[in-house]
């Protein structure tokens, strides 16, 4: 004990610590910019660290939203919170259209509940999806307070308007406060009757677009935002895992604990029966606290059989990869208004192939995996970060044989999703020992657990072909991916047909599906069978086009030097917007043509076609996000300089460009854009691990090197002004930085790159 330590004081932790100095110094948060009540939102009762709703009657014209007694607009958010405002961005929707005071509106993420339809945050798809429904919420709220305080003032509804959370007729107005404080039955809206509200024309929003406070800052910054790692009941046990040689079909025989029994608060291992199949071969070994776990895991000793998978390599999968795209008849073909490519390709007067790859990517997120489990009251908790409740429920029904009526997820904010969340498979077995021990259980994976149980990005391999004719003009086009598919392993229901009849996971090949008019157009998905069964393949930061716009972006800068033109100049060529690129209402108004426009607008900011030094280039890629649905528009110039000795790769500055259609929350969007174009440029240079005997080989921070903060270029990043359908923005950047700095590399010192991450040795063996 350290001199002068009160053996009976309680320890001050670092989250205790801030809280502390805020409590002693309410005046400087304030004075900070604080508007929601230092005392309200540092409530540790509720999970995301927002004030809980008051008392008394509450205005509900829609279950979106609440309005109580004091003028309070607590808004139920159903997407995850992890680090990207998605609750500002949501309420500011609704608040908007309501005509609420912005200082007056809180959020409140809510638990599962049928009620509140399919829950899930992923796929840039929470403003999209949210948008619509939460303006007509909004606006179902404006009309049943101008029907009650038409009422109460005597007037006409047609006399009043609202403005600031208050109903004005004339020189008369009402709060919201007051309008919910009557307690008066309030008209309530069905789905049909919300679906046909109209909602403001963009001239008349005063929230969405412009700059207004984040709603979540004060409790992410004073220390009482609760995360999953941070849940606790009493009387809950720690457990860590011991993980198993192959992520499926393992197999324990023995346990041997003895040396584990030496360490202080062990309690016991625990080999989990698993009917979800979930977790096979997993035992979890339970201590006192998380410190005695961990050590105590250490030295259990486990006898396993493993899965088939146990000697399977990354060359392994990619090659079965490549052997699956050399059979013609493998995989899905989209239906892409065709054409017969195999006619082109014979008659056209030259053609292009060429062959991308990319590495196993992990998502190596800051909080790593956690549950705590336990039943109360019949009812199976489950207290933990997630990003997609919908669909772990289910497996939990299955692996603790009950209902989903008999289990909750309690919701938490998130240290870091990135699609790591999207599959709570780490939900399991924390329930499934809670069972078991009839007590609450705390399982946290150490860094190395969370990466040899990660559901990483598989490795990839894509072979494209491209056929031109007399005239240079393009003919055709063939885009053949092959990759292991996170829907065909969690979500087979999800999958659609191909033109073929074949199911495809549409996650796993969007992107290919371009824009470009082609002529005759092809694209193949193929399941990479293999990474299936080595390992859970997982949704990462952008899917699919994280991979198939390397490949797609990288070919077009090769196919335009093929045909002897600019880059530039040759995509926007083919970006002309004629048939199925034309685009169509309600999201992709413009098709094309918009596509076209961020490229145009990223060259121009960027400086394309000037001098530049020695060694340096600029290199461009563009995208339209996530799926043809719903599409952002973005293009991206990288500015990259060589270094021809070593071949170090040097970005000096990304100049980025999108068209989301109306921007919600400028400054997240900004956010967002630049997070997202710095995980690229990660897993462009830097981040990547390989499969060696069944297990990935990279499991901590010390040989996994994603971006330093050195590493960071200049970033330049603009929007296109726009009042067409908000889209998404959290992934769409992440797909045009690779290629982007492929293609400057190529421009600078002439070594093409066609596998990410590039490294050293590659460069400079590309330049040689």
């Amino acid at each position: 004990m350290a001199r002068g330590m009160n053996p009976g004081a309680p320890v001050l932790t670092r989250r205790g610590f801030l809280v502390a100095s805020v409590g002693a110094g309410v005046g400087a948060s304030l004075a900070f910019g604080f508007p929601r009540g230092a005392a309200a939102a540092m409530d540790p009762a509720v999970p995301g660290g927002m004030p809980p709703a008051e008392a008394g009657p509450l205005f509900e014209p829609t279950l979106w939203f609440a309005i109580d007694g004091e003028g309070w607009v607590s808004i139920n958010i159903i997407r995850a919170e992890m680090g990207q405002h998605v609750g500002t961005a949501l309420a500011r929707i609704l608040a908007d259209e309501l005509g609420a005071d912005w200082d007056k509106v809180r959020i409140l993420h809510v638990d599962t509940d049928p009620k509140w339809g399919l829950m899930v945050t992923g796929g840039s798809w929470s403003v999209w999806q949210s948008f619509p429904l939460f303006s007509r919420a909004g606006a179902a709220g404006r009309i049943a307070l101008i029907e009650q305080g038409a009422k109460r003032l005597g007037v006409d509804p047609s006399a009043c308007r609202v403005e600031n959370g208050t109903v004005v007729a004339g020189g008369a107005s009402l709060t919201f406060g007051e309008i919910a404080r009557q307690g008066v039955p309030v008209r309530r809206f069905s789905a049909d009757e919300l679906e046909k509200l109209p909602i403001k024309p963009a001239s008349e929003r005063r929230l969405v677009g412009r700059p207004v406070q984040a709603l979540d800052i004060p409790p992410k910054t004073d220390g009482t935002a609760r995360y999953g790692i941070d849940a606790k009941v009493p009387g809950m046990v720690y457990a860590r895992p011991k993980i198993p040689p192959t992520r499926n079909g393992a197999k324990v025989n023995g346990v041997d604990d003895s040396a584990a029994k030496a360490v202080k608060g062990y309690v016991g291992s625990l080999v989990l029966d698993d009917p979800s199949g979930t977790v096979p071969g997993w035992v979890m070994v339970i201590a006192q606290s998380y410190p005695a776990a961990i050590r105590a895991a250490d030295l259990v000793r486990v006898d396993w059989t493993p899965g088939p998978t146990s000697a399977v390599s990354e060359k392994d999968i990619q090659d079965h990869a490549a052997q699956l795209i050399a059979q013609p008849d493998a995989g899905a073909v989209l239906d892409t208004g065709g054409g017969d490519t195999a006619a082109a390709f014979k008659a056209a007067q030259s053609t292009l192939e060429q062959t991308y790859t990319t590495a196993t990517v992990l998502h190596f997120q800051l909080e790593p995996v956690n549950a705590l489990a336990f039943e109360k009251d019949g009812v199976f908790e489950i207290h933990t970060g997630n990003q997609w409740q919908s669909l772990i429920l289910p497996t939990l029904a299955k692996a603790l044989g009950r209902p989903e009526t008999g289990i909750i997820l309690r919701t938490y904010l998130i240290g870091g999703g990135f699609g790591r969340r999207l599959n709570g498979d780490y939900a399991v077995p924390a329930a499934l020992a809670a069972k078991a021990l009839a007590k609450p259980v705390k399982m946290v994976l150490t860094r190395e657990d969370d990466a040899r149980f990660d559901s990483p990005r598989s490795p990839s391999v894509q072979r494209l072909r491209m056929a031109f004719g007399a005239g240079g003009e393009v003919t055709a086009m063939e885009h053949d991916a092959a990759a292991g598919w996170p829907s065909q392993v969690m979500t087979p229901s999800l999958m659609p047909k191909g033109a073929n009849g074949v199911l495809y996971d549409p996650f796993s090949i969007s992107g290919a599906d371009h824009w470009y008019s082609v002529g005759a157009q092809k694209v193949r998905a193929i399941s990479n069978d293999l990474a299936n069964a080595a390992f859970r393949p997982g949704w990462l930061r952008s899917v699919g086009p994280g991979w198939t716009n390397w490949a797609l972006e990288s070919f077009m800068d090769e196919a335009a030097h093929h045909a002897k033109e600019d880059p530039v100049a040759f995509r926007l060529k083919l970006l002309d917007a004629k048939g199925r690129n034309a685009g169509s209402a309600p999201n992709a108004v413009g098709g094309a043509l918009r596509q076209a426009e961020v490229v145009r607008r990223a060259a121009a900011r960027a400086g394309w076609g000037a001098p530049l030094p020695a060694d340096t280039a600029l290199g461009l890629a563009t995208s339209f996000g996530q799926e043809r649905t719903m599409p952002t528009w973005i293009a991206c110039v990288a500015r990259v300089h060589v270094d021809r000795p070593t071949g170090a790769v040097r970005v000096e500055k990304l100049t980025l460009v999108a068209d989301a259609g109306t921007v919600v929350d400028p400054d997240g969007a900004r956010a967002q854009v630049e997070g997202a174009a710095l995980w690229g440029l990660s897993m462009a240079l830097h981040e990547g691990t390989v499969f060696e005997r069944g297990q990935v080989k990279d499991t901590n921070l010390n040989s996994y090197m994603p971006l330093r903060i050195s590493d960071i270029p200049q970033m330049d990043t603009g929007f296109v002004d726009s009042i067409e359908v908000p889209v998404g923005l959290g992934e769409p950047a992440t797909t045009v930085v690779g290629p982007a700095i492929g293609n400057a590399i190529f421009n600078a010192v002439g070594a093409r790159l066609r596998h990410i991450p590039i490294t050293p040795d590659a460069v400079r063996s590309a330049i040689g």
